[in-house]
């Protein structure tokens, strides 16, 4: 059957037709991207996309949004929709729909993609479990997490707050790092190291140690210097994002019982270069007594070119085995 699948961020809200069957995406037509802010709420923006798409749209429909799944009214955290689940189905059109949270639906994505829409970061060159649990770490906006289990030919996805752990330093520089975020928080979790923003704090922190003044930057110019090599104090700071996150990657698989772990998120996809010749899978692997354990777990990136939205299909496809 079609539907439509939607992906809602605080930015832009993608949308695009796709086909399942028996309880899996068979198909996912191309996405089309609209502005949250040209649009005064989800109900017009889907309108905008019927009337992009030309025709009449299915009366279904998988839908993820970046905020919690909550409640009878749902705000969105960075753009000003409110979305009331119990008025979905009226408002859209709809007899049947899906809400979830959108690293949920990143959980589905990595649950039906296939082996082409993966890229081997690390451990042994093998396929992802089909039995088991497979933890999932997002670096973006903020981290993160969720786990897949898998198992009696089918699967479960479990969004988590994993992000939210206590960041814990492995070295000299990384207990500048903790100290330098302590002056402004009480606690300091992974998430306020190993996720976009982060790099403005790794970076700042680097140079103190080098004793080096630096420009205010925001962490968008530093991921492009650090990239690109512009700024040697900017690759510095993404290759310790690196180190760190491998550290906070391998706590989680540790903690869920991971069988495999997949990056996700576009941030992921950016920094997969400096992901794979930093020492990434070295801090992944380092957990004393438990190393050969980690040495053993297959560690890959989601390159799939619209997750959120494959996976919103997913999730629709499993809720109701079309």
């Amino acid at each position: 059957m079609q539907l439509v699948a939607v992906d809602i961020g605080g930015t832009h809200a993608r949308f695009a037709l796709a086909e399942v069957e028996a309880g899996r995406v068979v198909d996912l037509g191309e996405a089309t991207t609209l502005k949250t802010a040209d649009h005064a709420s989800f109900q017009l923006a889907w309108e905008e996309f019927g009337r992009l798409s030309g025709g009449k749209l299915p009366e279904a429909a998988g839908i993820a949004i970046a905020a919690p799944v909550v409640g009878d009214v749902i705000k969105m955290t960075n753009n000003p929709w409110i979305i009331r689940p119990a008025l979905v189905e009226e408002k859209l059109g709809v007899s049947r729909h899906v809400l979830i949270n959108d690293f949920a639906a990143v959980g589905h994505a990595v649950a039906q993609a296939g082996p082409e829409h993966f890229l081997h970061l690390c451990g042994p060159e093998a396929d992802l479990p089909g039995a088991g649990t497979i933890s999932i770490v997002g670096p973006g906006t903020g981290l993160g997490v969720a786990h897949i289990w898998r198992g009696n030919g089918g699967y479960h996805v479990q969004s988590t707050e994993g992000g939210h752990i206590d960041f814990a330093p492995l070295d000299g520089i990384e207990d500048a790092i903790l100290a330098r975020l302590r002056h402004r928080y009480r606690r300091v979790s992974a998430e306020r190291v190993v996720s976009g923003p982060g790099i403005v704090d790794i970076y700042e922190t680097l140079a103190s140690i080098e004793g080096r003044p630096f420009t205010q930057r925001n962490d968008r110019e530093l991921w492009t210097l650090g990239a690109s090599g512009e700024d040697s104090l900017a690759a510095a700071a993404v290759d310790r994002f690196c180190l760190s996150l491998g550290s906070v990657a391998g706590d989680i698989a540790l903690a869920q019982g991971g069988t495999a772990l997949v990056m996700a998120g576009g941030l992921g996809l950016r920094i997969k270069d400096s992901l794979l010749r930093s020492g990434f899978a070295e801090r992944f692997r380092a957990k004393g007594r438990f190393e050969a354990l980690m040495a053993s777990i297959p560690v890959k990136l989601i390159t799939h070119p619209q997750p959120g939205l494959f996976g919103a299909a997913a999730a629709f496809a499993q809720a109701f085995g079309s």
